[in-house]
């Protein structure tokens, strides 16, 4: 009986909790943690993706202005004002967010019409940039952020009715349809195919019946198969990417040298500013491939780091979306999530020729103010979300009144 009793604390102790993993888990439940992930994410990847963007562009730009720095201070410029906008994103009050859901829906809409006029640019065969004055945009980048804010906005009025087929549907696949109808007449099907992995997702956050999904993607799956092979660039893209150094010289030009950039770049990559695949042939090395001189230069400790972030951020959002009451909250954290997140899935499939390249850029990362500037004010509606939770509100308002307390408190003098 008594060696029984001895040895008890013994077994106690052998399945009692790591006191590091107590630390760790006490930390992750603060209120504050979903706040402060975010913030912290958000801006390493905006920092890697400003040396990256120096780094990938510095050849390009030399060749193109005679100033190494072009690309990277229009990107600086782009971030500049980007920052602001977050910031400002991240305060808008709930209710004013909701109001302007569905004029940034008509706006998106107009602007895509608009690219059909004399105003859009072709670029790279499709005409999706539309030119205002000095400056051109692309408005399917606005219109991203447009269809996640309206979708959630309509499925948190219905919260209570999404049990039944028509308030799932109406007027929200139509509504998206017509925005990703927009986009294919721009011959821009990688973006028409992120707005449909937008109103996926968006059905399966607010639970719709699973046969709806397998009618969804089956027809999405046709009408890219049709519009991929309509086209003749698209068609060598979706049929070559499996093995690019089958047609290295043409369609597998670009996958073929992004694979040799990755796999040059080792544990550790050759250091900042040390790429050779930038140096002419790879294509769109500072946008859509910026991913693969990420790899060549930091290595494949840069590339998880990279990821991981992602993932930080991800994380995050969803603690946002399941620790919510409101409906229009949860929707719209996991409609920017699936946005982002997915985005960046198939950036990297195309980078490791996993995916056909149909020129997506890498959230916070790639060049281009007209995809940043949405992504920042997205992650900013995200870190208006956390810092309103219940208790992360408390946790701050407390937070403030300690900071008042502590510079209002009379200082002592020395007799």
């Amino acid at each position: 009986m008594a060696s029984t009793t001895s040895e008890r604390p013994r077994t106690e102790q052998r399945f009692r909790t790591p006191s590091w993993w107590a630390t760790v888990r006490e930390a992750i439940d603060r209120p504050l943690t979903a706040y402060y992930l975010l913030l912290g994410a958000s801006g390493l990847l905006l920092t890697i993706g400003l040396i990256m963007v120096l780094s990938a562009s510095s050849v390009y730009a030399f060749k193109m202005t005679g100033n190494s720095y072009s690309i990277v201070e229009k990107q600086l410029m782009w971030v500049a004002i980007g920052l602001p906008v977050a910031f400002i994103a991240s305060r808008i009050p709930r209710v004013w967010l909701r109001r302007l859901t569905w004029p940034m829906l008509i706006v998106a809409m107009l602007l895509l019409a608009a690219t059909q006029t004399p105003l859009g640019v072709r670029v790279n065969g499709n005409t999706n940039w539309l030119a205002l004055g000095p400056i051109q945009i692309q408005p399917s980048e606005v219109a991203k952020l447009a269809v996640v804010l309206w979708a959630a906005h309509m499925y948190a009025k219905k919260d209570k009715r999404l049990h039944n087929w028509h308030p799932i549907l109406m007027p929200v696949v139509p509504g998206v349809l017509a925005v990703a109808g927009l986009i294919v007449m721009q011959h821009d099907l990688g973006t028409a195919l992120v707005i449909f992995a937008i109103l996926i997702g968006m059905l399966w956050a607010i639970g719709a019946p699973g046969r709806l999904f397998g009618f969804a993607l089956a027809l999405i799956g046709v009408v890219a198969l049709y519009l991929a092979n309509s086209n003749s660039e698209r068609q060598q893209r979706l049929f070559n990417f499996i093995d690019p150094f089958k047609d290295y010289q043409d369609a597998g030009w670009q996958p073929a040298h992004g694979l040799y950039a990755l796999s040059t770049g080792g544990l550790f990559g050759q250091g900042i500013g040390a790429s050779q695949q930038k140096w002419g042939d790879l294509p769109e090395a500072h946008t859509d491939f910026i991913f693969a001189v990420l790899g060549e230069e930091l290595g494949l400790v840069g590339t998880l780091l990279v990821l991981a972030l992602f993932l930080t951020i991800a994380y995050a959002a969803i603690r946002v979306a399941t620790h919510t009451k409101d409906a229009f909250v949860r929707y719209a954290t996991f409609g920017i999530i699936i946005w982002l997140i997915g985005q960046m899935m198939v950036n990297v499939g195309m980078v490791l020729a996993v995916l056909p390249v149909i020129g997506i850029p890498l959230p916070l990362i790639s060049y281009g103010g007209s995809a940043l500037l949405p992504s920042l004010a997205a992650l900013g509606i995200l870190i208006g979300f956390a810092r309103s939770e219940p208790e992360a509100a408390r946790a701050l308002a407390a937070r403030k009144r300690r900071r008042t307390a502590g510079l209002s408190a009379p200082t002592s003098r020395r007799p």
